[in-house]
């Protein structure tokens, strides 16, 4: 496999003119310079051992800071994933399997892949789920080719979302010729008022978080209403664990819900791999991306599972697709499935209601110490606070104590809490910011 070489020089410069750019690093041109990996940051000898390689790694690993306690969100969050969880997706027979291509013999897969979607119905008050996609942001975006069509070509994405969300609403709706238009927040929330203005007859969507990026609770029903008005799907972008104790978005009345399934189960990792979910009203499950899987009978009566409505697949109707997601994140799926299953609603509920009186308590104690709530609006388990000093000097004084303390934001510093964080830890934040002076 050494000596193996896919491509000729030539067959590959064929390529590259075939598509308009003259090198391989020109295809990479849209990536920001700080972010493309070069050969001599690796600082690698050539051909060293196994053992040498991994000697290296070890030494690049003690660069890496280790914190035992965690007040930041902002997208990727810190729970307790319950031991089963790894038991059950660590299995060979889960663990190697791909996106099942012939049903007849992937009924396993199938049916992980269809209880994952049937919970993700459960939580969100939704009629029917797809497969999962690549991350939330990904869900979002498609979301919002599943809303557009020939008069309605327009995208609202209230700018309370995470910045990544917009960041791939954008992207998606540049590669479709398609307009994104923005609507400002007010006192930490959406503005309404402005909602109403910028809503047309060319509006096909608005995208909203709930919570939102500063972990403000939006007023999730009146922009579904509003949005119904003017003819617009409303798109609600949801953290899992919150709907243990929110409405959901069924219940609420969205079209679409969407969010990223990191919380449930999934280790905060390195970024990735997470699972972006989608549910739709029924109206809309045949515009959903990805893979639906159906419970059905074979021709003896058994139960079984089939791939439902495949001719819409991205891989069978390529020229016809409104998306290119044409796989699944069967594993993360899998993962969000069985977390959900071992929580059940009960721990569900008890998860969310511990994050949410963890993170007030957090509040109103930071509140007393001059680092005072900067949105006046209701908030789950994250929320913006002023900072009387510099956040950098904040977060160095609780990085020196083990401690990541929360996201320096413009307004101040967004602070997180999940169940992990005890009182005392808490206290500990609390104790080492009254020592902090400017």
């Amino acid at each position: 496999m050494g000596t193996y070489l896919p491509s000729t020089s030539a067959q590959q410069k064929e390529m590259l003119e075939c598509v308009g750019v003259s090198s391989f690093d020109e295809l990479y041109g849209a990536v920001p310079e700080q972010m493309l990996l070069k050969k001599e940051q690796l600082n690698l000898q050539d051909g060293v051992s196994e053992m040498e390689a991994f000697a290296a790694m070890e030494k690049m690993a003690e660069k890496s800071r280790v914190y035992k306690s965690v007040f930041r969100g902002a997208g990727a969050y810190h729970h307790y994933i319950p031991a089963i969880v790894k038991r059950v997706t660590s299995k060979e027979e889960f663990l190697t399997a791909y996106t099942p291509y012939q049903a007849e013999i992937s009924q396993g897969v199938l049916q992980s892949i269809f209880e994952y979607q049937s919970m993700i119905c459960a939580l969100t008050g939704m009629d029917v789920s797809n497969a999962s996609v690549y991350d939330g942001a990904t869900a979002a975006a498609e979301a919002s080719c599943m809303c557009r069509d020939r008069k309605r070509t327009v995208t609202l994405v209230s700018e309370s979302c995470q910045p990544e969300i917009l960041q791939t609403v954008k992207t998606y709706c540049w590669g479709h010729n398609a307009k994104v238009v923005t609507v400002p927040v007010k006192d930490g929330h959406t503005d309404l008022g402005a909602l109403k203005k910028l809503l047309d007859q060319q509006s096909a969507c608005m995208i909203f978080q709930q919570p939102n990026f500063f972990g403000v609770l939006e007023d999730a029903e009146e922009i579904i209403n509003v949005c119904h008005e003017a003819g617009a799907k409303a798109v609600m972008s949801v953290n899992p664990i919150s709907l243990g104790m929110l409405k959901t978005p069924g219940e609420l009345g969205a079209d679409i819900a969407v969010g990223e399934g990191q919380p449930l189960g999934m280790l905060l990792g390195f970024g990735g791999p997470y699972l972006g979910f989608m549910a739709a009203d029924k109206s809309l499950f045949r515009k959903l991306p990805g893979r639906i899987v159906g419970e059905t009978k074979d021709d003896k009566g058994r139960r079984c599972y089939v791939l439902t409505l495949q001719a819409r697949e991205q891989h069978i109707r390529r020229e016809k697709a409104s998306s290119n997601i044409c796989s699944n994140q069967a594993l993360c799926a899998m993962t969000a499935a069985v977390y959900m299953a071992a929580m059940g609603p009960a721990g569900m509920k008890d998860v969310a209601e511990l994050c949410y009186d963890k993170a007030h308590y957090m509040a109103d104690e930071l509140s007393k110490i001059e680092y005072k709530l900067v949105f006046d609006r209701p908030f789950f388990h994250e929320f913006v606070t002023s900072s009387p000093v510099p956040a950098e000097k904040v977060l160095e004084a609780l990085g020196k104590n083990n401690i990541l303390g929360g996201l320096p934001v413009k307004e101040g510093i967004l602070w997180c809490c999940t169940e992990m964080n005890t009182k005392e830890q808490i206290d500990c934040v609390i104790s080492v910011l009254k020592e902090v002076r400017i």
